[in-house]
């Protein structure tokens, strides 16, 4: 299913006329770094060369139709952009309609209504980021067509507005960041707490990235994420109080030994540790890259996924069978749970004579422990947003 395919459903449920334009936003995978980006720490996200494909079409009056070839069950939904407000049991739509109301916050009211067709080849709930590509496609189709004054850097934050104020998720910044500011066989190296970034390469010479696909199924509003961040805020506003930082992000790992005492809740104090030492395990990540030590960043990978297991209690039996199972194929550089955890995906890198074994092995011993199959995607890096007609 590509773009032509979408373009087709699109003037099948609401006509040819007008001006219609097509566009596509990457997903992304984190490399490392994971749980950090709500902490003042680093990142090191890529967009991939999967994601949301959009056909949209403005209106002259103010209503909404929106339909998905993902959830086509669900048929035309219709709204309007007026009295746009939070809805928590409403469906997708509350993606682009929280992107709408973001930028009428920012003071640029979605004035005009739209008819959008969106399919998307990211597997729904796998996090992979399916809601902030939804996000960042809406915003650079708002800018499109109302010409609307943002950057890409800017469409990334009016989406994690959204995601928090709208949808209420309270997501960091790294997911709708990497999407809209994507680079073809680059990794972004965010420092969070600044938005200072820099592109990285990734040269994985005779070596490839490959998702795994739990298929277990998560929520981000209703997992343990918003109880993880809110343990991490308890951490921060304690151990601040005998040394001034502003975030975990701040503290490297003998700052953290040395005041950590002052964490009262032995839960509380893991999760620190798990935001303090995850930070420091991704600039070493990158520093290993730009010194093409691909040997040393797996073995950060690995670190990550015990630091995830251990101290912030986010893996769960699949995303464990998933990299335990990596790990002892011969081949593997490094192999981690990737995204927020509680399902969804893991990503490893894999030498290329091993990846046919590694799919089969990890699939089969996956499928034997868990009852039900695992997905694989050989990746490609690629790029942010772009209008494709």
């Amino acid at each position: 299913m590509i773009w032509e395919d979408v373009l087709a459903k699109f003037k099948e449920l609401f006509g040819d006329e007008g001006e219609i334009g097509v566009y596509f936003a990457p997903g992304r995978v984190n490399m490392i770094g994971e749980h950090t980006d709500y902490n003042g720490g680093h990142v090191f996200p890529c967009a991939l060369t999967i994601g949301t494909y959009g056909v949209a079409r403005k209106r002259e009056d103010k209503k909404l139709r929106f339909y998905s070839l993902n959830f086509d069950q669900l048929g035309v939904l219709e709204s309007s952009v007026e009295g746009l407000k939070p809805e928590k049991e409403a469906d997708w739509t509350n993606y682009p309609k929280g992107v709408m109301w973001a930028f009428g916050e920012k003071g640029m009211k979605v004035e005009q209504g739209m008819d959008l067709v969106l399919y998307g080849n990211i597997p729904n709930g796998s996090g992979l980021s399916s809601s902030a590509s939804v996000e960042v496609l809406t915003g650079f189709i708002l800018r499109d067509m109302f010409g609307f004054d943002v950057t890409n850097q800017d469409i990334a934050l009016i989406g994690q507005f959204s995601e928090n104020k709208f949808n209420g998720v309270n997501c960091g910044i790294m997911d709708q960041f990497a999407i809209a500011m994507g680079k073809a066989g680059h990794a972004i190296f965010l420092d969070t707490a600044t938005l200072k970034y820099e592109y990285a390469p990734i040269k994985l010479e005779n070596a490839k990235i490959v998702i795994s696909c739990s298929n277990k199924k998560r929520g981000l509003g209703d997992s343990k994420y918003n109880e993880r961040r809110s343990e991490c805020e308890s951490a921060l506003a304690q151990i601040s109080e005998v040394i001034g930082i502003n975030a975990l992000g701040d503290l490297n790992e003998a700052e953290f030994e040395q005041y950590k005492s002052a964490i009262k809740d032995p839960v509380c104090e893991q999760r620190a540790k798990h935001a303090v030492y995850e930070n420091q395990r991704t600039i070493k990540a990158v520093e290993a890259l730009k010194n093409n030590d691909v040997k040393l960043f797996g073995e950060l990978m690995n670190a990550s996924h015990v630091s995830l297991r251990d101290d912030y209690e986010v893996t769960g039996i699949e995303l464990d069978t998933l990299v335990e199972e990596a790990w002892k194929v011969e081949g593997v550089i490094g192999s981690r749970m990737t995204g927020a955890g509680f399902g969804g995906c893991t990503v490893s890198i894999v030498k290329d004579e091993a990846v046919d074994t590694f799919i089969e092995k990890v699939g089969t011993a996956y499928k034997e422990k868990i009852g039900y199959a695992a997905d694989f995607y050989v990746v490609e890096i690629g790029d942010g947003p772009v209008k494709l007609a």
